[in-house]
């Protein structure tokens, strides 16, 4: 049986269909945000199967799996990876109304040309069909990368990091602008005061610096920031839990972290305002540099203990918080526009609750220096799907400039993952699109055309100045 993903797919009217077709199908892809690991691009790693390539650190798909009542070992277990996949195969006509659904059937269309429903009967065809086309040359991930027409990836990337294999990119003159993205978030964990130390010795010797004090913690920071901006670094990243309202010196905050980094423990008190402190430094260091900021806030992490101490992060046991933010947002960025260092900024909320406070938000710090100068982020995790989308779109246009929104990504591990791009297009030229049917836009395509072909691509690539 074929599947359900035809060429107006989710396109609701002529209109809609005539924005998708006309003005955004063949654009290029800029994915400012994702997981992918630099040393596949840089080896251009060929995958062995579609189950590496589709489940290997998919905490989306074991989530789903073990909702379904299929055991651990299928997920993230030792067991043969055709086992793995037809685990998978049985689980996917249960994500019916998931955007796993859409997603899976998209990737095996767009990229393999495979236009079956996935399903235990298909399974096995499916898979060497894929198989097979994985051992060519057209499938490695440069190619998988040129197939999906990408400009540009930024991957996510820690301060100690060395960045080899960004530079292998670099000297090796590949196809693909590959950027490596600032990620301090161990850095700011100082209250798991061993994990911290241990980090904090990595961190010596990555930039050279001796770190006994708080001062000589921003002078190795800094260092490692010159780092990732000699190699095209243009934006950081910040996963946090929330912004909290602390007021502190820095007498204070040296002393937090001398205490810490004597091995002595600190109150939750003091880890927010250790955590501020550094993140206003690092915010002030991402302006100097003009980079773009992105705040990830909101993810209530690692919620399984057992999981947590059997699989450790990142592995599906993560969800939807709801902690205050708005007056300690707010301080945040004003503190930092007192002082003229608030740079171009993307804020994605996890919790949707938050739609509205961000749309507001961003208004307050808009200063006319360039468009769209603080962004609410794309529909992020929990909110990647149609509704969520569309309701943080709704929000955008609402309280500010649709316009000027900078669009999608994938925030993905999988080089399979690109067609979310293509699932977002083609959900914002339906919301459009039925705007324009229905009366409430003009029938404008010169400008509308240009808006969707703008929120796709053009503005985040002069947003960030790739």
């Amino acid at each position: 049986m074929k599947t359900f993903i035809h060429e107006n797919f989710l396109l609701e009217n002529k209109t809609a269909e005539k924005l998708y077709h006309e003005y955004v199908k063949s654009m290029p892809i800029i994915d400012f945000h994702t997981h992918l690991p630099p040393e596949e691009i840089a080896n251009d790693k060929q995958f062995n199967n579609l189950a590496e390539i589709w489940l290997g650190g998919d905490h989306y798909k074991w989530r789903a799996m073990r909702t379904n009542g299929i055991p651990e070992k299928y997920c993230t277990g030792n067991v043969k990876d055709f086992e793995k996949f037809m685990k998978w195969a049985e689980t996917v006509p249960h994500t019916m109304r998931n955007p796993l659904y859409h997603w899976t059937h998209m990737e095996l269309k767009q990229s393999f040309g495979i236009d079956k429903l996935l399903n235990p009967d298909t399974a096995r065809e499916i898979y060497e069909e894929a198989n097979e086309k994985l051992k060519q040359k057209d499938y490695s991930t440069l190619q998988l990368l040129k197939k999906w027409n990408v400009e540009t990836v930024c991957t996510t990337d820690d301060p100690a990091d060395n960045l080899k294999y960004h530079k292998m990119i670099r000297d090796n003159h590949i196809p693909v602008n590959v950027y490596p993205t600032w990620r301090p978030d161990q850095v700011l964990g100082i209250h798991k005061v061993d994990h911290f130390n241990e980090y904090i010795n990595t961190l010596e010797k990555a930039s050279g610096v001796t770190i006994d004090n708080y001062e000589q913690l921003i002078t190795a920071l800094r260092k490692r920031h010159d780092f990732f901006d000699s190699l095209g670094c243009k934006s950081s990243d910040h996963g946090i839990e929330t912004f909290y309202d602390c007021e502190y010196t820095d007498h204070e905050i040296a002393g937090i972290f001398g205490n810490a980094r004597s091995g002595k423990a600190v109150t939750t008190e003091q880890a927010q305002k250790y955590q501020m402190a550094l993140l206003h430094e690092l915010a002030v260091m991402n302006h100097e540099k003009g980079w773009v900021q992105q705040f990830h806030y909101g993810a209530m992490r690692n919620n399984n203990t057992r999981m947590f101490q059997k699989l450790g992060k990142d592995t599906g046991f993560d969800s939807i918080g709801d902690k205050p933010v708005a007056t300690a947002m707010s301080r945040f960025f004003d503190s930092l526009d007192r002082k003229g260092k608030l740079t171009k900024t993307i804020i994605y909320n996890i919790n949707p609750n938050d739609n509205e406070v961000i749309g507001s938000m961003i208004g307050n710090f808009q200063d006319g220096s360039v468009p769209g100068k603080m962004q609410m982020g794309p529909a992020w995790w929990f909110n990647d799907n149609i509704k969520g989308m569309e309701e943080q779109m709704n929000v955008l246009s609402n309280l500010g400039l649709l316009s000027r929104f900078v669009g999608m990504l994938t925030d993905s591990r999988s080089f399979l993952s690109f067609s979310r791009h293509d699932y977002f297009r083609r959900i914002l030229c339906n919301m459009l699109g039925k705007d324009i049917e229905k009366g409430l836009l003009p029938e404008d395509y010169d400008f509308i055309g240009q808006m969707v072909k703008n929120i796709s691509y053009y503005n985040a690539k002069n947003y960030f100045k790739f």
